[in-house]
């Protein structure tokens, strides 16, 4: 990226905060580091982050509430970082809008490889140039990563927005998981991880929300998901 890639980073730990701290500055990373959740949250209004990297046993704040604050203002990619490792954690975190989960401990690899995959994501986002364009009930705004209806915003995160946006540039296909992990969530599919799921939850009551009756995401037994417009079939 031409411009280094601002980040903030919330992490209570101080051996571990100012680890991190260090690492991501000699990458040319532009690192704003907040030691609880008060100081995140402060930091978060100040907008322009690439990524934040937010721990969930934040003192002050803690970290899904602030995840709770940020996604009602904005669609910055944001990974979750917790000792807690139990499949209702990694869960919780993704239904409130979280693009990633990391488990502690963890290693600078896996987290680079993890950070590198997200701002590519937003790197291609960016560089993708789609004006609004009507699609039967639903406005796709690519530079907010939203959709519209009616006027209404439905505040869809990144993740969501490529989701629809994918099954949209398949109509009347069933795609697979494992495509839609590859294409959407940029890891690969296995059995245990419900992070898919839990998009297409928060997309169709989002969609249900500002009143896109009319477009559904439906499971396909054995297979995947399918975009439908009921007023189109």
């Amino acid at each position: 990226m031409p411009v280094s890639p601002r980040l903030l980073l919330a992490e209570d730990d101080l051996d571990l905060r100012q680890d991190l701290e260090q690492h991501f500055q000699r990458r040319g990373f532009q690192v704003l580091a907040c030691e609880n959740g008060t100081q995140a949250l402060a930091a978060m209004g100040q907008g322009g982050f690439d990524l934040v990297l937010l721990d969930i046993m934040l003192p002050g704040i803690d970290g899904l509430s602030l995840l709770d604050n940020l996604r009602r203002h904005q669609s910055v990619p944001v990974m979750l970082m917790s000792a807690l490792g139990a499949e209702q954690d990694r869960i919780s975190g993704f239904t409130r809008g979280a693009d990633d989960y990391l488990p502690k401990p963890f290693s600078l690899a896996e987290l680079d490889a993890r950070v590198d995959a997200l701002l590519r994501r937003v790197a291609l986002d960016r560089q993708r140039v789609e004006p609004r364009s009507d699609n039967g009930p639903l406005t796709f705004d690519q530079e907010r990563q939203d959709v519209l209806h009616q006027g209404r915003s439905a505040g869809l995160t990144g993740s969501e927005y490529r989701l629809l946006a994918t099954l949209r540039a398949h109509p009347g296909e069933a795609l697979s998981k494992a495509f839609l992990y590859q294409t959407v969530l940029h890891r690969a599919y296995t059995r245990l991880d419900r992070g898919l799921d839990v998009h297409v939850c928060n997309l169709r009551r989002k969609l249900l929300a500002i009143g896109a009756l009319q477009v559904q995401i439906q499971s396909v037994r054995s297979q995947g998901y399918i975009l439908v417009d009921t007023e189109q079939a």
